[in-house]
């Protein structure tokens, strides 16, 4: 299977207070993933910090990154959360695409 027709699955992970978008792509062992944590108890507002977006070598050139985030935003629209983009791939991605604008916290 080449790459441009791998099949990625991307699959959203609770972990403890934060959580993690994994995504696994057909035929490989490596996957990327894409960790959020929550800003703060204090706030009355569902906010979620994009700490960190990785994709391995072996499996990066084909968009998968840019899948994560998308899912990220995808959900933030379904279930009515605020993305503060902390990482620098989820920040560019935000700029790159001013109609996410509202999803900014």
């Amino acid at each position: 299977m080449n790459a441009e027709t791998a099949q990625v699955t991307i699959t959203h992970h609770v972990q403890g207070q934060g959580g993690k978008y994994n995504a696994d792509v057909e035929g490989e062992d490596a996957n990327g993933y894409l960790e959020w944590e929550p800003k703060s108890a204090s706030s009355n507002a569902d906010v979620r910090v994009a700490t960190h977006t990785v994709v391995p070598p072996e499996i990066g050139g084909r968009g998968i990154a840019g899948q994560l985030v998308e899912r990220l935003v995808a959900d933030a629209r379904s279930q009515g959360f605020k993305i503060v983009p902390q990482c620098s791939y989820v920040e560019k991605k935000f700029d790159e695409n001013p109609d996410w604008s509202d999803l900014r916290a």
